[in-house]
């Protein structure tokens, strides 16, 4: 399991509804999260890059994703101290992979959601 959904269920008191609510915008960031950090990375922008790493890092701890967090925390930190540039592209590809197979986690819960109703 990719994600942990304990937070944004006490987060949330237990809300299905607005727990579905969150996925669909999580769902809707991680498409502009990977098109943008992959943009960002050929265009050697990395601000830009170091931005969104910090920005997409909360979205996913949210949804559980400790060890993506993690991730784009050290991406994060790499930027800013101009380290490991060689290494932003396997944080970037580590990126997509995860929340790939999170956004499938998210679905299946939502789709379970809606077989109870």
């Amino acid at each position: 399991m990719r994600t942990n959904l304990e937070y944004l269920r006490s987060m949330s008191g237990d809300s299905t509804e607005l727990i579905v609510e969150l996925i669909d915008i999580f769902n809707d960031q991680v498409i502009e999260f990977s098109s943008n950090l992959q943009s960002y990375l050929d265009k050697k922008d990395y601000d830009a890059l170091g931005k969104l790493a910090h920005k997409a890092k909360s979205s996913v701890s949210i949804m559980g994703m400790s060890e993506l967090s993690g991730k784009l925390k050290d991406l994060e930190m790499d930027v800013k101290t101009a380290t490991n540039i060689e290494g932003y592209q396997e944080y970037v590809n580590f990126f997509k992979a995860e929340s790939l197979e999170a956004v499938k986690e998210l679905n299946d819960y939502k789709n379970k959601i809606n077989q109870l109703k």
